[in-house]
Order: structure tokens, then sequence, then C-alpha cells
């Protein structure tokens, strides 16, 4: 039995005594009371009653709580703690530890089992998926660890003692996984590790565990935190300062189309009171979290309009969230600002990508269409790699793709090769021009020309430079 199980019965036999010995003494005392008082004067049917009082006061009370009861601490499929009491846990550990770990252990393919299967058996595979684990860490001598349920298939692990500890068993607990199944159905499972040495806060810890999950979701070796990563409230504390002061560092590198120079991609760093300067892959995360991005989107579209009014007809790329152009407010504010610089015509484009599908596509495509009035570009990124790319691609009214970086690593291989040609027929027949990325040496360089992509870009054919 899991420690989440066994701390069920006893916290429930402790709210039952709770709530159910002072009723049960105030009527005892009662009835001793009227015995004592009036004891010649009593009738047997007292005695029968005052049994029956006790007897049906306490069958109540008991009934009350665990039929009528709401409050739970654990969670009726997975039987492990549920997400309000992990916290509450896990908050008094981190509090009471010098050193402590949290693990995410997460089953990836739960909506795919819940589609296939059934959501009985995909409840099933919660349930043994738990035992599995609670099985594995009792044989590596780990017992009595708290463990709830996030969402999901997502569950939290907490562990006494630093993450150097635990990492070789759940390296191992990783690599026994791949052969896990429940009954028939395959199930995997990714984890990740880290410990209070990022942040005692434990909300910043869990959206960490998330972050190093994703960057690992292609390898069995649990990634733990760099010595140089920022502290979480320090990187907001960052984050909210830079855009209040709009202190943005904004790189730039040219894009070729065959020897001449078509335009400039950017590249937006921030910088912190301290002079360190944050990438995106640092920042962007934070400014969703935080209700940032539209606020980031509006600062940057409004630098690269004051690079255009410097220079003379360069043309610039540039990366924007696709929530905030569909945002109404953040796309009136644009529109109203490249109206406002009729210097910005034909010399923006706005790069995007998403990982989900925007359903409404009439709407989107209705919106790039006011943009596309104001002589503005648009160009989906990650084609390749993000299946919304590839739908993208059918269904918007878009000028621009750029293939993921992905295939530009191996391009030599014949299968990548073969697929970047696919990608780029199916772009030209729709009449979009395609553009590839690190571009490292002239074998890709030839290449790529070989295959007839429009825009070419990469350290080999220009560097980065500082506006």
């Amino acid at each position: 039995m899991l420690l989440p199980q066994t701390k069920e019965r006893e916290y429930r036999f402790k709210l039952a005594l709770r709530m159910g010995l002072p009723i049960f003494a105030l009527v005892f005392a009662l009835i001793f009371h009227t015995f004592i008082s009036s004891k010649e004067s009593l009738s047997t049917s007292f005695y029968i009653e005052s049994i029956l009082i006790l007897f049906f006061s306490i069958y109540f009370i008991f009934y009350l709580i665990y039929k009528g009861f709401n409050t739970k601490i654990t969670d009726a499929v997975s039987k492990a703690f549920t997400r309000e009491y992990i916290y509450e846990c896990l908050n008094k550990e981190l509090k009471s530890s010098k050193e402590y770990t949290l693990l995410l252990i997460s089953i990836n393919n739960l909506y795919e089992i819940n589609s296939r299967y059934g959501i009985k058996n995909g409840d099933k595979v919660l349930f043994e998926t738990l035992k599995w684990i609670g099985k594995y860490l009792k044989s590596k001598d780990i017992i009595n660890f708290p463990i709830g349920r996030i969402k999901g298939g997502d569950f939290i692990i907490g562990l006494k003692g630093n993450k150097s500890q635990y990492k070789t068993v759940i390296e191992l607990m990783s690599l026994k996984s791949e052969e896990f199944k429940v009954d028939d159905i395959e199930v995997q499972i990714s984890v990740a590790l880290n410990d209070i040495t990022l942040s005692n806060n434990l909300d910043f810890l869990i959206e960490n565990l998330f972050e190093l999950q994703n960057k690992n979701k292609n390898s069995k070796s649990i990634i733990t935190n760099e010595n140089n990563e920022i502290n979480p409230s320090d990187l907001e504390y960052y984050v909210i300062n830079a855009i209040k002061k709009r202190d943005l560092i904004i790189f730039t590198q040219n894009i070729f189309e065959k020897e001449f120079i078509i335009f400039k991609e950017c590249f937006i760093k921030l910088k912190t009171e301290n002079d360190k300067v944050l990438h995106p892959k640092n920042y962007i995360k934070v400014l969703n979290k935080l209700r940032l991005m539209a606020d980031y989107d509006l600062i940057v579209i409004e630098k690269v309009v004051e690079m255009c009014k410097k220079s003379d007809n360069e043309r610039f790329a540039v990366s924007i969230s696709p929530t905030s152009i569909r945002n109404p407010i953040v796309l009136a504010k644009i529109k109203d600002l490249f109206y406002k610089n009729k210097c910005t015509e034909n010399r923006i484009i706005l790069l995007f990508s998403e990982n989900e599908y925007y359903p409404r596509i009439d709407k989107f495509n209705a919106i790039l269409q006011q943009l596309k009035d104001l002589e503005i570009m648009i160009a989906v990124d990650r084609l390749g790699s993000l299946h919304t790319s590839f739908l993208y691609l059918r269904d918007l009214d878009i000028d621009i793709v750029r293939f993921d970086f992905f295939y530009t690593k191996d391009i030599n291989e014949k299968v990548h090769k073969n697929i970047l040609n696919g990608f780029n027929i199916m772009a030209h027949e729709k009449g979009i021009k395609t553009w590839i990325k690190m571009i490292e040496n002239e074998d890709v360089k030839s290449l790529a020309n070989e295959l007839g992509v429009d825009y070419l870009q990469g350290k080999y054919l220009a560097p980065l430079e500082k506006i």
C-alpha cells in the first residue's frame, strides 16, 4: 500500500475522532448528569432510550464522515494525493528541509490510451503505473514518499535529500519503463528531477520540472539544472523590469536570395539591471506566465518600426506570438502603428509558430489579411517539426515558410534531403517562398541551392550583428 492510501485512512480516522468524540462526550455527560441527579426516579425506558441515543449518534457521525464528507486527500482513480494535498504536504517539507528533491513522472500517452482503449483502461493505467513506481522505489529502499497527481498523467514525488542521491536510481527507472506495460497497453513514461538548489518556491520547482521534461523528450537520461541557471523569482523580476524599461538588445542576421541580401532577421534579448543578457529560451515562458507577451510583442514591433525609419529600405523579419496577432487590442495597436508609419510598407515580415492548431482558420486568415493590406508579409516557422506548420501551410494565406533546423543539421542525408525537397515543392505549388536557416558550410549551401530553396541563412553566410 502506498503512503497516500495509508495517510488517507489515518486522516479519515483522526477526522472521525475529532468530530465524533465531542458529540459523544456531550450526550454521555447529559445522560450521566441526569442519572446522578435523578437516579431514584428514573424508569427503565430512560436506560433504553439513552443507549439508543448513544448508538445512533455515534453511527450518524461516522456515517456522515465516511459517506457524505467531500474533502479527500487522495485521488479517486490513481490513489495518489490530490493536487491540493500534495502542495500542502510538499510546502511543509520544503520549509523544514535543507535538502529536498522533486521528481516529475508523466504518462505521455495517456490521452491516446483513453482514446483507444477507453477511460476505464486509462484509469487502470494510472493506478497500475503508481503501483509499479512504488514497487520499484521500494526495491531501492525509498519508502514513505509523498506522491501526488498534478494533472492528467503527471505525478510529483517528494524525496528527502539532494538530486545527486537519486539521479542514478531515477535514470535506471526511466530505462526500465521502456518495457513497462499494463496488460497489453504500452505506457510511455518520462521523468525529470530537480531540487531546492534552484528555488524554495514549490510553484517554480514544478514549472521547472515540466521545462526539463520538454527538453528531455528524446532522451532517456534525466536533465538536471545547470549551476548557472537563474533563480525563477530573480528571473521574473529581471523580465518585468526589462519590459518596464523597454530594455531590449537587438541582433540581426542577413538572409540571402542567391547572392543578394534580401532581408534581415531580428533576434531579441532582454537586458537586466546588472548587465546580464536573457535569451528567449529563458524569458519567453516567463512572459507567457506573467501575461506580458502582448506587451513584449508591441515593444519589439515598435523597435523594428524605429529601425525601418533609420535604415535605407532594409527589410526585417521578426518573431511574434500568434496569440498577440489574434488579440484584438494588440492587433489594433499594431495596425495603427503601421498605418502611421508608411515606411514599413513591404519591409516587415512577421514570423510565428505554435504547437496547437487554431481551429477558427477563417478568422485567422481574415486577421492576417488585415496585416497584408498594410504590406506586411507573413511567415510560418518550423515547417517539418510542428504538425501545425503543415496545416498552416495548407490552410493559411501566408507568404513564406521556414524549415525547422532539424533538417538543416542532417540535410546531406538522403531521407532529409528528399523531405526538404517535398516541402519545397509543396510551398512553391502554393506560391509561397521557402526559407532555410543554420547553413554552416559550403556543402549545405550548395545543396539548399540545388533544392531551389529561396532564402538562405546561417553563420557561414553572415554573422550576427548588434543594432
